[in-house]
């Protein structure tokens, strides 16, 4: 879409243009010392990066779906058990929980932050599950599993309300993971803490991914997980590496999950800008928010609860006849996506989870008229001027025919 599109939906061209001596420079330094695994490089961005997040520590793995994965494996979760989670996110968010072991189970998004519902995700605990007197266990009633976990998705670079998601997992012994892959840079204030606190910083984990068109991406492949427990961040690197404690020392079974070492440099070359390219996605979504003002009949443009500072992974907007305003936005040369159309409670791999139409509402009304716009560090005030009047233009016949 990059190459044909006169305003392309990303644009992964031009900031490594941009930075083009100084990640060359990186590759030739790994060519230089052969070091492309492991080594010097990861561990200085394994240090950056937790500093960014606020976090104590910070282990590079191979993507975001083995963050998450990996973070479930050294936390606690075991076999068998199940992990809430949301069915508006990108699959990774549940394979991982399915690849752990454990199980899914749903609760629906607030309509108007497309993150966890705290309410929904009381009443699933509530409603739905028991504590066991004798272990403390939180017990879903229906399967008899453990729930031992739950995955807020701090979604469009946006986080969750964590507040009352974390106090529900106190009450309820549960661990709190965040799956922060879209939220790099993004903030939420704690009442609780009386405190602004970093995305990673807040769960027992946090997991990152690093995919190319990402807020912070690798010319690859590439995640972390930033915790603050030493003794976790110890485990999730035995895992990452076959369970070696050290080379050909194996206490745990592991994977082959590691960060590579030239991503790692590019990584830390490019977290040098991202609080500038944060602050530009802010700054771009804000004037989106403003051109659109008086097209509200027509468009619903995301809602910036007051507890949070986004970061803008996606500017998400929610129209009628989505794939129509699609086709005429790609014929005026504007590129858009969808994040993302079929929730995943309906999608054909979770059939087997047994759930129906019409179980989360919330998620099912918004996956139907949400498209992601144009948003991206370098996109001009010309370009999005551009894409918000052939976007009214669309909007305006429709709203005169429903008056």
């Amino acid at each position: 879409m990059t190459s044909t599109m006169k305003i392309p939906f990303l644009d992964l061209a031009s900031p490594h243009q941009e930075l083009e001596s100084e990640l060359l420079a990186v590759a030739k330094k790994a060519f230089q010392t052969a070091g492309f695994i492991g080594g010097p490089m990861v561990e200085e961005f394994e240090r950056e990066f937790a500093l960014f997040c606020d976090a104590k520590y910070c282990v590079g793995v191979n993507s975001g779906t083995d963050a998450l994965r990996f973070a479930f494996l050294a936390a606690g979760v075991n076999p068998g058990d199940i992990i809430v989670t949301v069915p508006h996110t990108f699959i990774a968010t549940t394979e991982a929980i399915s690849q752990a072991g454990a199980h899914i189970a749903f609760v629906d998004i607030h309509e108007e932050t497309y993150t966890m519902d705290p309410e929904k995700l009381r009443e699933y605990l509530e409603d739905h599950c028991e504590l066991d007197g004798a272990t403390g266990k939180l017990i879903e009633k229906v399967s008899k599993r453990v729930v031992s976990a739950v995955v807020p998705v701090h979604l469009y670079g946006q986080t969750a309300e964590m507040d009352p998601i974390l106090d529900l997992a106190k009450k309820y012994n549960l661990i709190v993971i965040e799956d922060a892959c879209q939220a790099h840079g993004a903030e939420y204030f704690s009442k609780n803490e009386n405190a602004w606190k970093r995305a990673g910083s807040m769960g027992k984990a946090a997991a990152f991914s690093f995919y190319p068109g990402k807020n912070l991406g690798a010319c690859g492949e590439g995640g972390a997980i930033t915790t603050n427990d030493e003794a976790m961040a110890l485990r999730m690197k035995m895992i990452r590496d076959h369970g070696q404690a050290k080379k050909y020392y194996h206490d745990i079974e592991g994977y082959n999950g590691r960060l590579d070492s030239i991503q790692a440099g590019w990584l830390s070359v490019k977290l040098r800008h991202l609080a500038k390219w944060n602050e530009s996605r802010r700054s771009l979504a804000h004037r989106y928010h403003d051109l659109l003002t008086d097209a509200k009949d027509g468009i619903i443009v995301p809602r910036e609860a007051t507890w949070t500072k986004g970061v803008f992974h996606l500017y998400v907007v929610r129209v009628q006849d989505r794939e129509e305003l699609q086709t005429f936005l790609a014929a005026a040369g504007i590129g858009t996506g969808i994040h993302y159309p079929i929730p995943l409670h309906l999608q054909k791999a979770y059939q087997d989870l047994g759930y129906k139409p019409g179980e989360f509402p919330v998620t099912e009304r918004v996956a139907a008229e949400i498209v992601s716009l144009p948003m991206f560090p370098q996109l001009s005030y010309d370009q999005q001027n551009i894409v918000v009047n052939k976007l009214k233009e669309f909007v305006a016949p429709k709203v005169g025919a429903s008056l």
